[in-house]
């Protein structure tokens, strides 16, 4: 049968709203999937790697309308220390494999239901943890500094003035863009998508200018420079499966998968109360996803992956 022209326009509009949202998410996850790489003692391209397994193979496992799932920052404190503890990040990504294995187990078994019986102020209480985590985490950079030191008398603190000015020009933005009628007729445009790139353009404009008001280096995203297909096996790494011999590899394994797991379950619970249709995530098919997506990201040298509540409510 041939589309309507309502059908047709819908499907436009729908293109068109996906593409702004994915573009958002994407900006909002590349700094946030290379930091979690570094603050985990990982590789900056396992980040990525995770990044793209989470937003391709669980994008389409999942049964969840707005859920991101990539790296999390709940996880870091579990990773540095086992990559610490084994000695190397191809004998952790063997954990990696495990967890996955574990969590599709638990999809299997219909384990996701425990959402069922966890309280809403559990849901909050997270997300305000998150929150709060990620404040304290960001603040340092928001200033332009790499140290906020108040320890006894000792105190230091070094604030930059350029990167506090596009700080407070981004957060300008976002708060007044959605309730500003003036700008009624370009609302579709995402507010963080305005921030970055107006603060990527004064960035650059005291670049060239040559001012002391451009960010310092330490402070910019930097990605893996690939060359050639050489390079890229070099950024690569893959697992030493003789890993699997390990006892504490498989503790390791276990410990991610639980705490992914109840990660993974509080926030695509939270995503969903964000979706204005009030549409439901299987919370078993989302278990599954997960787990076959840090089985595939563990392969590929990535890290572990759970839903994540700041790419999803950006989404």
């Amino acid at each position: 049968m041939p589309q309507t022209v309502h059908q047709k326009t819908s499907k436009s509009s729908l293109v068109k709203q996906t593409f702004a949202s994915g573009l958002v998410v994407f900006l909002v996850a590349l700094p946030l999937c290379l930091g979690i790489a570094l603050a985990s003692g990982a590789p900056p391209l396992s980040g990525i790697i995770s990044g793209i397994v989470g937003g391709i193979i669980i994008g389409w496992l999942s049964t969840s309308h707005i859920s991101v799932a990539g790296p999390a920052a709940g996880l870091v404190a579990i990773v540095l220390g086992a990559i610490m503890q084994l000695g190397s990040f191809e004998l952790f990504l063997c954990a990696g494999i495990i967890a996955g294995v574990i969590q599709l187990i638990l999809g299997v078994i219909r384990a996701g239901s425990i959402t069922n019986y966890i309280p809403v102020a559990v849901i909050e209480g997270m997300l305000a943890g998150i929150g709060f985590l990620i404040i304290v985490k960001q603040l340092p950079y928001a200033i332009g500094t790499d140290k906020l030191l108040f320890k006894g008398t000792d105190s230091f603190i070094n604030i930059h003035l350029g990167t506090l000015i596009i700080t407070l020009l981004s957060m300008s933005i976002m708060l007044s863009w959605d309730h500003s009628a003036k700008l009624k007729k370009i609302k579709p445009l995402p507010s963080a998508l305005i921030a970055v790139i107006v603060s990527v353009l004064l960035n650059n404009l005291f670049i060239a200018l040559d001012s002391y008001l451009a960010v310092p280096e330490n402070q910019l995203v930097h990605l893996p420079v690939l060359s050639s297909w050489q390079d890229l096996k070099d950024f690569v790494i893959f697992p030493d499966f003789n890993g699997f011999t390990h006892p504490s590899i498989w503790v390791t394994g276990g410990t991610i998968a639980i705490v992914a797991s109840i990660e993974t379950l509080l926030s695509i619970e939270a995503a969903d109360r964000l979706d204005i249709k009030r549409r439901l995530t299987d919370s078993n098919q989302e278990l599954r996803a997960q787990g076959v997506g840090n089985i595939i990201s563990s392969l590929l040298g990535g890290l572990p992956i759970t839903a994540v509540i700041v790419r999803s409510s950006a989404n």
